[in-house]
């Protein structure tokens, strides 16, 4: 018999190595780890306290209300959206990833986390651009346009709005600062 515990800032793929190695070293099965959710085999000789603590341990959180894991839902489907290159409206795309109405999970969303899904989105890209700069092989519009942008002065214009530099600055400064995904709000 298996059993899928959702948790929250699981949002990266170092994230789900280090829980799958933590999990699997106290003699957890694990079937199948994902962003935000790991699913393995029930064990009698290893309760799901002691697999919470583990999860706590690290830095996440097991998800047991509805709406943070609605919430995880749509940070975790923006995340992924990061990495492909889709001409589908945000709006979209979540109604088609979580199967709930736009108009509900935008609500729900701002009301909890005290910002929008678009800015959230923006954040989120532009985090991922200064990893872009950071790894240096992508010139300015390569990186915008990976990120799914129609020109590159949209990007700068975003990024100076809200790092407060333009990315030229932000690359030759080399005091490089990123936040990471779970902590973006």
């Amino acid at each position: 018999m298996t059993k899928t515990i959702h948790i929250k800032n699981m949002v990266c793929n170092r994230c789900k190595t280090v829980l799958k190695q933590e999990l699997e070293a106290i003699g957890v099965e694990i079937i199948n780890v994902e962003l935000g959710k790991v699913t393995f085999k029930i064990n009698s000789e290893i309760d799901l306290s002691t697999i919470k603590k583990i999860v706590d341990t690290n830095g996440f959180e097991v998800i047991l209300d509805d709406n943070e894991l609605i919430l995880e839902e749509i940070k975790i489907a923006l995340i992924l959206l990061l990495d492909k290159s889709n001409d589908e409206s945000l709006s979209s795309y979540l109604t088609q990833k979580i199967g709930r109405e736009y108009s509900s999970l935008s609500k729900l969303f701002s009301k909890k986390e005290g910002i929008t899904i678009e800015k959230y989105f923006i954040n989120l890209k532009v985090e991922k651009a200064k990893e872009f700069i950071q790894m240096g092989n992508l010139n300015f519009s390569e990186i915008a346009y990976s990120l799914g942008y129609k020109n590159s002065s949209h990007l700068a214009q975003q990024f100076k709005t809200i790092i407060g530099m333009s990315m030229s600055d932000y690359k030759n400064i080399k005091n490089w600062e990123r936040k990471p995904f779970d902590q973006i709000i």
